[in-house]
């Protein structure tokens, strides 16, 4: 019989801060050259004007030279003022493998509306800070994460009925199948990677939720070889355990019950035969990610796994 632990009673891997490596930086000129050069043809239409250049044709020659002032000093404004400014898109991840991004309950205005940001989890446990979710899935991420930041609240800190163990932090996070369409923006001097999900097939995303210091454990178990989703059943000895393990394996059922509906009472089996228990998030539910949102095995009380009838 296999001895079954929890991967969620070990910290989450700690990602380093990763800046995308083709990122570059928009060069505009700066304010103090505009400046200067618009003070020197300034200057010199001035003279052109009012100094002992009398002849209409003197004025006039000089006048023009002034027109052109006014007209490149307002392209430099125009290239100085533009913001955000912005890389062309590029992708990250592996094309093969599933990445994350995790929510941190901030949002931003971009283009018009409002936005979630958060951290993009990469197949290889790599982590991007700064990333703004923009297009489809941006409102219901932010309603998603809400509603479990509420229930954080009501719940954290009471006592799992069942293992007798406090109830511990939830955190919703959200699978893409596949590459991630990334752009880079720079706002008022701070740079972000703003994910274009409408360049990503619906498919490919959805959502999810477990312990938060597990949720880095959640994306290496997922683009594990071998990795086997299943059912844990009602009798399971998983919810007895005085663990963090336990507590999730009970805990999803309790926040599914109190609206944020999905699923609960699941599980990932690593080959090395740890176990994450799992929340499934109704939307975003992409098809292609159908084995982790409906899985079509059973983890037996007994430790047998056997592929649902």
């Amino acid at each position: 019989m296999p001895t079954w632990h929890g991967s969620c009673n070990r910290g989450g891997s700690q990602g380093v801060n990763w800046r995308v490596s083709d990122e570059r930086q928009c060069v505009n000129p700066s304010p103090l050259y505009c400046l200067t050069v618009a003070r020197f043809f300034w200057a010199v239409t001035l003279k052109a004007l009012f100094g002992p250049f009398s002849s209409v044709m003197g004025a006039l020659k000089y006048a023009v030279i002034g027109v052109v002032v006014v007209v490149v000093v307002a392209i430099a404004l125009v290239l100085l003022l533009q913001t955000p400014h912005r890389v062309p898109v590029h992708y990250v991840g592996y094309s093969g493998g599933y990445e994350a991004f995790v929510p941190n309950g901030q949002t931003m205005n971009y283009n018009g509306h409002t936005d979630p940001i958060g951290t993009l989890i990469l197949s290889n446990g790599t982590t991007i800070q700064n990333v703004v979710w923009d297009g489809q899935y941006a409102g219901t991420i932010i309603q998603n994460h809400n509603q479990i930041v509420q229930l954080n609240n009501q719940f954290v800190g009471q006592t799992d009925p069942v293992n007798n163990q406090p109830y511990v932090p939830l955190q919703d996070f959200y699978v893409i199948k596949g590459q991630v369409p990334i752009e880079n923006v720079t706002i008022n001097g701070q740079t972000y990677y703003v994910i274009d999900a409408d360049k990503i097939n619906p498919a490919n995303i959805a959502g999810f939720y477990t312990y938060q210091g597990c949720v880095p454990n959640f994306v290496v178990a997922i683009n594990t070889p071998g990795v086997i989703p299943a059912r844990l059943p009602g009798n399971s000895p998983v919810y007895t355990w005085t663990n963090v393990t336990g507590t999730v394996a009970y805990q999803t059922g309790l926040y599914e019950g109190h609206g944020v509906g999905g699923g609960s009472g699941v599980v990932l089996i690593e080959p090395n035969e740890t176990i994450i228990p799992y929340g499934i998030i109704p939307s975003p539910f992409g098809s292609a990610l159908f084995n982790f949102t409906t899985p079509q095995y059973v983890l037996w009380s007994n430790g047998t796994i056997i592929p649902l009838p």
